[in-house]
């Protein structure tokens, strides 16, 4: 599997807007996009760090497995995220089981999670370019 580099890395986040005043406006990180995406479950804003971007990810629903985490750990590191050519191949290719299927990420993106018991319970996701 050949990845192309960090794609971002996600915060999990009860309030897309009370962290948009930590992070565009104290620490002066532009907006780039946010859309509410699969099935308005999730709401994903993203920021640009010049590097790589910064992704708030708020669950919209009751009930989400994020409010649950936020519950557990609060708001913060979720996972980090490699960009790679296409999301079947990394699944078929990655050297850590995924889940079986992708899901919507940014702006019309695939993506799929790998199984974190693979990454000493580190949350990795693949996203196609």
């Amino acid at each position: 599997m050949n990845h192309q580099g960090l794609d971002h890395i996600a915060i999990a986040v009860p309030d897309t807007e009370a962290a948009l005043e930590i992070w565009r406006d104290q620490f002066g990180f532009p907006v780039v996009c946010s859309e509410i995406v699969n099935e308005g479950t999730v709401k994903l804003t993203h920021l640009d760090l010049g590097n790589t971007h910064l992704q708030l990810v708020q669950p919209m629903v009751k009930g989400h497995p994020l409010h649950e985490w936020i519950d557990k750990n609060g708001s913060g590191l979720h996972h980090f995220c490699l960009r790679v050519e296409d999301v079947d191949t990394a699944i078929r290719e990655s050297p850590a089981p995924t889940a079986p299927s992708p899901h919507q990420g940014t702006q019309g993106k695939r993506a799929v999670f790998v199984d974190k018991t693979a990454t000493q319970n580190t949350l990795l996701e693949y996203t196609g370019l």
